[in-house]
């Protein structure tokens, strides 16, 4: 009896070994954005980016019950960011106390086809930094008195980029046209940076992660804007003699004008 339970458990641990040393088959996710850039010039007031794809299975792949879950991300390059509070001085309202936010995202949307919540755990959203809740965001250097006024601050941050367009977190904004495809449309507001963005496609199962695909999109200025902006950052001293060579003609030319009337 003890020679055939033992002979039972070695058949048993081959037959595990041998299972998990076979290829998985699982879901395919295919995403593409419907523009690589985006070009700011003058009369610039905004733009949607069309994320779509598809959920691909091979012949092996056992199909799920129920449905899937995507969730797609834009996300800006890095920046610093200060945020004040205002506070009651002699009858006005001043700033006296401020937090510097450092690396955190220029821009934030994430789109998703259910609420976040009903998509995966908190665990694993912040592990793959899914929704305005669960971006690292901390001051740099200070530490709190207390939780209510590191939350304060950071509902104050948060709120203030909300208000600006410059983060957004949208719930059932990814449209299944079919049981496979999906799409979103994400707007991009006239006061967004330049750089270059992360998109995310994430494909969710029963809280599981299954999938994601990245891809970069380009914001970059156009015309005129480009060429300001690279002698502003780029040649400074260059930039400084033209705005004053060029303020210095405005008002020789107004003055010209202005005698002749």
């Amino acid at each position: 009896m003890m020679a055939a339970r033992s002979l039972f458990v070695t058949l048993a641990a081959l037959v595990l070994a041998l299972v998990s040393s076979l290829p998985a088959f699982a879901e395919r996710l295919v995403s593409a954005i419907s523009a690589e850039e985006v070009k700011i010039s003058s009369n610039f007031t905004g733009a949607d980016i069309l994320v779509f794809g598809e959920i691909g299975r091979d012949a092996a792949t056992v199909p799920r019950p129920g449905k899937y879950d995507i969730v797609v991300t834009v996300e800006g390059p890095p920046e610093q960011v200060t945020t004040w509070r205002k506070e009651r001085v002699f009858g006005l309202w001043i700033n006296v106390n401020s937090k510097t936010y450092a690396n955190v995202p220029s821009f934030y949307a994430a789109h998703s086809s259910s609420p976040l919540e009903e998509v995966s755990p908190d665990n694993i959203l912040k592990q793959e930094r899914t929704g305005l809740d669960n971006l690292p965001i901390a001051p740099v250097g200070i530490r709190f008195t207390n939780k209510e006024e590191r939350e304060a601050f950071r509902e104050a941050f948060l709120r203030e980029r909300v208000e600006d367009g410059l983060y957004a977190e949208r719930f059932d904004a990814v449209e299944f046209l079919s049981p496979t495809l999906f799409a979103t449309n994400v707007p991009l507001p006239a006061n967004i940076p330049t750089g270059t963005f992360t998109v995310t496609t994430f494909l969710y199962k029963d809280g599981v992660k299954l999938s994601e695909v990245e891809q970069t999109l380009s914001v970059a200025k156009t015309g005129f804007e480009q060429l300001t902006y690279s002698l502003a950052y780029e040649q400074p001293a260059l930039y400084g003699i033209m705005a004053v060579i060029l303020a210095l003609f405005t008002g020789w030319m107004a003055g010209i004008i202005f005698r002749k009337n």
